[in-house]
């Protein structure tokens, strides 16, 4: 079984067309893999929905607590991207070392549809998770990056290695 984990961040933000805000409501994980005819064991459980800019050090503690206490080898965790980093280098610390842990985000919002890189980021992160060796990962792109060898860049929009 792989454990999947919710944070928020711009996967499964929702537009409001009168206020053209995006905000929360609910995670679209069931929905994506209903969609994408996934027949993996998969376990969803949303930890919290929190644009990752206001994410604190006690909601990373927590996505610590739950990816220990999961009884699951392989964890995937939909986060937002602009502290994804931060978040991955708070796992890494904490010694996790029986699991393989893939963070993975979207730059366009899932609700969005089509243009939404959410879908591909999702299967990519899944596949990783079940063949990368324990660790922790950020996955986007159709690539995976190991936690302390990656930045999001700002300017084009996707991430890579620092060197």
């Amino acid at each position: 079984m792989i454990q999947v984990f919710v944070t928020g961040g711009t996967f499964d933000k929702e537009y409001n067309f009168l206020t053209g805000e995006l905000y929360f409501k609910d995670t679209h994980l069931q929905n994506m893999f209903q969609r994408g005819r996934c027949t993996l064991d998969i376990d969803v459980k949303t930890l919290m929905m929190v644009d990752s800019l206001e994410m604190t050090q006690a909601d990373r503690e927590i996505i610590v607590h739950q990816c220990k206490s999961s009884p699951h080898q392989y964890i995937v965790i939909t986060h937002g991207t602009d502290t994804m980093s931060v978040t991955a280098k708070v796992l890494a610390e904490a010694k996790i070392l029986d699991k393989t842990i893939v963070l993975t985000g979207a730059m366009i919002p899932y609700a969005f549809g089509s243009s939404s890189d959410g879908f591909f980021n999702l299967g990519s992160s899944i596949a990783f998770a079940q063949t990368l060796s324990a660790g922790v990962y950020i996955s986007m792109n159709g690539r995976y990056f190991d936690w302390d060898n990656v930045k999001k860049n700002t300017i084009n929009g996707f991430f890579e290695t620092l060197a």
